[in-house]
């Protein structure tokens, strides 16, 4: 296939830049401990600091994969596939989650929420950052709310966000990764004062699986 028909496969959302994909158990938020297939998506502009896997960033460096692939590969495994990032949203997401609920899936996105919604999904996972804020459409949609608490000050940010996001979405605060020996305590706490909110954890860390 000629680069411009690449591209615009890839503009379409009939081909993405795929990193990887692997089967595994579901680390953070509501549904961890649960197996799941994930799609990792290359592309990002957002730029978070403590982002684990900045090599997704740049979108040309993961080689455009036809969607279809893309859902066969992941029926092989498991009925639930979660997509995430980079930031899957940055792709028109239709093709993929159609073809995957072509396949009888049940279709996650872990999304920052900072471009338009595309896809059809069985469940949001929000985890905003403050670098580029999502659109409303996603805080209308999102499933679960997920902050990342680096600092102090990120409770803040954390009460600003279920302020926008809507009702039914349920809350959860997770220590960003290499602080999580300072920030776990003061969350534990922080939930314990204000119990809307849940605690994550990165469990598939300590699990030492991907």
């Amino acid at each position: 296939m000629l680069k411009k028909e690449l591209q615009l496969a890839v503009e379409k959302g009939e081909m993405l830049p795929l990193m990887e994909e692997f089967y595994t158990i579901q680390g953070e938020g509501y549904h961890t401990g649960t197996a799941a297939y994930f799609i990792r998506v290359g592309g990002c502009d957002v730029g978070c600091h403590w982002c684990d896997v900045k090599e997704s960033w740049n979108a040309d460096l993961h080689p455009p994969t036809h969607i279809d692939t893309i859902a066969l590969n992941a029926a092989r495994y498991a009925k639930t596939i979660v997509i995430t990032g980079g930031e899957p949203l940055t792709w028109d997401m239709g093709p993929i989650t159609g073809a995957l609920k072509q396949q009888g899936m049940r279709v996650h996105i872990e999304t920052s929420g900072a471009y338009k919604l595309s896809g059809t999904w069985d469940w949001i996972c929000l985890s905003p950052k403050k670098m580029k804020l999502p659109t409303q459409e996603v805080y209308d949609n999102a499933h679960e709310l997920k902050v990342i608490i680096h600092n102090k000050h990120d409770f803040i940010f954390a009460e600003e966000q279920a302020a926008k996001v809507n009702g039914g979405a349920i809350l959860f605060l997770q220590p960003e990764w290499s602080r999580r020996e300072q920030m776990t305590p003061l969350i534990v706490d922080y939930v314990m004062a204000n119990p809307k909110w849940r605690v994550s954890l990165q469990t598939h860390k300590y699990l030492n699986i991907p």
